[in-house]
C-alpha cells in the first residue's frame, strides 16, 4: 500500500470537515494541534460567528505570514458529485472535494512544509505565522479584515504575506497574483410612474428613461489600464422592473452593476462619473454605492523575487505575473504596506461541483513553499 504525502493525509482531513461559510468545523483547531508542538503560539480572534485564528513563531522581524481561509462554498446537489464533496476521495491521482483547491489543499501545503522544515531542525531568522478566517467565502466583514485591524492597532506588522488562493492556470506555479482589482458594487434605482400601457401620456416609463443612459455607461471607456491592470469594466449583473402584466408600465427599475476598477482610478472618480451620466439623462434616481475593496499591488521585491526563484527550481517554470480574477482577503492586508502575492494550485474546477487538485500539484506546492521560506527568512541555507 502506497504512503500518501503529508499533504495530502492533512488536505483530505481538512476537506473532511464540512466547513461551509462560515463554519470552521474544526479545521483550525487541527492546523493549531499540527503546529502548537513545533512553538506556534495559537491566539483565536472571533467575531461575531467567524473563526479567526493568528498562529505565530517568533518575535521579531521579518514577519512572514500565510494568509489562507478555512471556509468553503456550499456543495450544491451532492446528487451530481463523483464523489460525496466531503469524503475527501482519492482517484486517478486526482483528490476530489469542497475545498480541495480553495483553499484546503494549499493550507495542508503551507503547514506540511514548515513541519518539514522545523523537523530538519531549520529555524526561520525572522518569524512565520498563519492568518487563518472562516469569513473569506461569505461577506468577510468579520474576517481577515478584523485580525488585521487588531495587528494593526498593537503594531504588529506583516512584511510578506503569501495567499493560498488557487492562483495557477495549467501547471503549479505558471501564474502567481500580485495584485487585484478593486470591485466597486451598486444597485440603482430609476423612479418613473407606473400606469396603463395603452395610455403612455399618463406614465413615465423608467425603463424607456434609462435605456439611453445604459447604453452611454456601456460605451465609456473609464480608463486604458496601465502595464499591470486591464482596463476597468463596468457590467451590469441584473435589472429588473415591472409586474409581470404586459399591460402595465412599471413604476421604478431596478439595477445592479458592478466595476472592476485599475489603478488608473478610484472608486470616487468612477461614483463622480456614473451619476453625471445619470444627471445628463434627467433621471430621477436613487444610488446605493457598495465597496468590496480597493485594487493593490505587489511590484517586484523580495517576496515576488523570492516566489519565482522557487517555483522555477521545482518546475522550471518562468511564472506569469497576473492580476486578473475577483477580489481576495490580500485587499485587507496590501494597505498595511505589506508585500502581497497569491499562489496556489490550479483554479480549474473552484467552485464547482466535483472540484478537485492533482495529488502531485500538493507535493509541488509543499515543496515551492519550502523553498520560499529557506529564501526569505534563511537564505544561508538555500541548496
Amino acid at each position: 500500500m502506497n504512503t500518501l504525502h503529508p499533504a495530502i493525509e492533512l488536505a483530505q482531513a481538512l476537506i473532511r470537515r464540512p466547513s461551509v461559510t462560515p463554519e470552521d468545523a474544526g479545521c483550525m483547531d487541527l492546523i493549531v494541534e499540527r503546529l502548537a508542538p513545533l512553538g506556534f503560539r495559537a491566539e483565536f480572534m472571533d467575531f461575531g460567528e467567524v473563526r479567526n485564528l493568528w498562529l505565530r513563531y517568533g518575535e521579531t522581524g521579518p514577519l512572514y505570514c500565510y494568509a489562507g481561509h478555512t471556509d468553503v462554498v456550499p456543495t450544491g446537489p451532492e446528487t451530481e458529485w463523483r464523489h460525496p464533496p466531503f469524503d475527501a476521495v482519492i482517484e486517478d491521482g486526482r483528490l476530489y472535494g469542497r475545498g480541495a483547491a480553495d483553499m484546503k489543499g494549499s493550507i495542508a501545503s503551507f503547514v506540511v512544509a514548515v513541519e518539514g522544515l522545523f523537523r530538519e531542525g531549520w529555524r526561520p531568522q525572522g518569524s512565520i505565522a498563519l492568518l487563518l478566517t472562516s469569513d473569506e467565502e461569505g461577506p468577510a466583514v468579520n474576517g481577515t479584515v478584523k485580525v488585521v485591524e487588531t495587528l494593526q492597532a498593537r503594531n504588529e506588522h506583516i512584511d510578506w504575506c503569501l495567499v493560498g488562493e488557487p492562483s495557477s492556470s495549467q501547471q503549479v506555479g505558471d501564474v502567481i497574483k500580485n495584485g487585484r482589482r478593486g470591485s466597486l458594487g451598486a444597485r440603482l434605482v430609476v423612479h418613473g410612474r407606473q400606469g396603463h400601457v395603452a395610455y403612455p401620456q399618463l406614465a413615465d416609463n423608467p425603463i424607456h428613461r434609462f435605456a439611453p443612459a445604459m447604453a452611454e455607461l456601456v460605451a465609456t471607456e473609464w480608463d486604458q489600464g496601465n502595464d499591470f491592470f486591464p482596463p476597468t469594466t463596468f457590467q451590469i449583473s441584473n435589472i429588473h422592473a415591472g409586474t409581470g402584466a404586459t399591460n402595465v408600465i412599471p413604476g421604478s427599475l431596478d439595477v445592479l452593476f458592478n466595476f472592476r476598477f485599475s489603478t488608473e482610478t478610484t472608486d470616487s472618480e468612477l461614483r463622480r462619473k456614473v451619476e453625471s451620466i445619470l444627471d445628463r439623462h434627467d433621471l430621477n434616481y436613487e444610488v446605493e454605492w457598495s465597496l468590496s475593496g480597493q485594487p493593490f499591488l505587489t511590484p517586484a521585491g523580495e517576496l515576488v523575487e523570492a516566489a519565482r526563484a522557487a517555483i522555477a527550481e521545482v518546475t522550471g517554470i518562468d511564472t506569469e505575473l497576473s492580476t486578473s480574477g475577483g477580489t481576495s482577503d490580500g485587499r485587507f492586508i496590501a494597505p498595511t504596506g505589506a508585500q502581497v502575492l497569491e499562489l496556489g494550485p490550479l483554479n480549474a474546477t473552484i467552485h464547482q461541483v466535483d472540484e478537485h487538485v492533482a495529488v502531485d500539484e500538493l507535493v509541488t506546492l509543499t515543496e515551492i513553499h519550502r523553498r520560499m521560506l529557506q529564501r526569505l527568512l534563511s537564505p544561508a541555507q538555500v541548496p
